[in-house]
């Protein structure tokens, strides 16, 4: 049996950052953290770790929804904490790129 645990957490009343991850006997078996930007009324993704493509990655992204994509040499779990820390240690720096128009 999995387990799911989704939250949502406010940084600034622009930007935000949306987890969702899921754990099979013990492991993580599908995970999604990422930093979202308010732009002209719509929530923009900026800066995203999940393993969707079945590894795991960080994917940074620009107003124009363009994608660098990286692939992280590390396991589900050390690139879900990776992530957890990463956006809450420098969302504002991001927060900034993303609205310069540059890769968060």
């Amino acid at each position: 049996m999995s387990m799911a645990t989704r939250y949502l957490r406010a940084k600034d009343s622009d930007a935000r950052i949306r987890c969702e991850f899921e754990v099979e006997r013990g492991k993580i078996k599908r995970f999604m953290i990422e930093l979202e930007i308010l732009v002209a009324g719509q929530w923009k993704p900026a800066r995203r770790y999940d393993n969707a493509h079945g590894f795991a990655h960080r994917d940074r992204l620009n107003l124009k929804g363009e994608i660098i994509k990286e692939r992280l040499p590390l396991s589900d779990e050390q690139a879900l904490t990776l992530g957890q820390v990463d956006l809450n240690r420098n969302w504002e720096q991001y927060r900034e790129s993303f609205l310069r128009e540059e890769f968060a």
